[in-house]
């Protein structure tokens, strides 16, 4: 089974107490495709710039991730700078240059055309609605995850209340949730978006694990939601992807099962927020594309 993920591609900068990095592999789909595949194949479709290394494509490549879909184009790439104090579930954003991604422009492969699954990363509304239309009538489930900037703007919210249409399940936090619902409540705002077109949402709590809620009779299930708590880690660097590494967990294990259905929804829920073993994987290829960005080929420390 194959997943295509469109997304960001980029560079991030990123500060926390345990360290800093200038520059290193980032974006949404980058976070995604690597934990994906520990269950499916991947293919990413993006847009990078002149100084995207082979290096960093190979990154994905040792992964078995399909990067035909990636787009070399003249400019820079996306580059993001971030920095996170003491509370590591909010990060404070330094710098943003789009450079190329600001004309991303993302057309689907013909040799993707064949994929079953889909997931739409936080990217403009209207460039998640094009892509979904290209693979109309071909995909099983569509995935999808969005940004307090979408939400709030009135005219990209428009659009992304026009795109969440053809989303069956949205990825996205709490603070996210209340305000595409314009609602406090967490289980009244799921309940409210679910009726603007998902067929199941997945709240995500951060440290605190993600609950999944699903619109009446879809996925073989009732309504009633279904919470899954996160295992602590005694020490976390950098939490930057953890939301797309989680999202690339998920769809991957619903890709790798011969049947859907709320039952799926729930272990790949239970799976990845348990796991111990996906995650630090997870931690381990961003520990190599920290230390490659740094020129240092060795293992980071506390990393395994």
């Amino acid at each position: 089974m194959s997943i295509i993920v469109v997304g960001s591609v980029a560079y991030d900068g990123i500060k926390s107490p345990a360290g800093a990095v200038d520059r290193t592999l980032g974006g949404a789909a980058t976070y995604f495709a690597l934990s994906a595949s520990y269950f499916a194949s991947v293919r990413v479709v993006a847009v990078v710039g002149e100084d995207f290394s082979k290096q960093d494509e190979e990154i994905l490549r040792s992964r078995k991730v399909d990067t035909r879909g990636i787009e070399h184009t003249q400019g820079k790439s996306f580059f993001w700078r971030g920095e996170y104090g003491e509370n590591l579930n909010e990060a404070k954003t330094l710098e943003t240059q789009l450079n190329v991604f600001q004309n991303f422009n993302p057309q689907v492969p013909s040799e993707y055309l064949d994929s079953e699954y889909l997931f739409l990363a936080n990217i403009d509304p209207v460039l998640q609605g094009n892509v979904r239309r290209q693979m109309d009538g071909r995909v099983k489930l569509v995935g999808g995850d969005t940004m307090n900037y979408w939400i709030t703007d009135q005219n990209h919210r428009k659009n992304l209340l026009q795109t969440l249409k053809g989303v069956d399940v949205l990825l996205i936090n709490d603070t996210e949730a209340r305000l595409l619902a314009s609602e406090t409540s967490v289980p009244r705002a799921a309940q409210k978006v679910l009726q603007l077109g998902p067929r199941a949402l997945v709240i995500k709590h951060g440290e605190y694990g993600a609950t999944v809620f699903f619109k009446e009779g879809e996925f073989g299930g009732g309504r009633h939601p279904f919470r899954a708590p996160a295992l602590p880690m005694e020490e976390v660097r950098d939490p930057t992807g953890a939301g797309d590494s989680f999202a690339g967990g998920f769809m991957g294990y619903i890709a790798s099962q011969k049947k859907g259905g709320s039952r799926s929804l729930q272990t790949c829920d239970v799976l990845w927020r348990r796991d111990g073993i996906l995650r630090r994987r997870a931690l381990r290829d961003r520990a190599f594309a920290n230390a490659h960005a740094r020129g240092d080929r060795r293992a980071l420390p506390g990393l395994p």
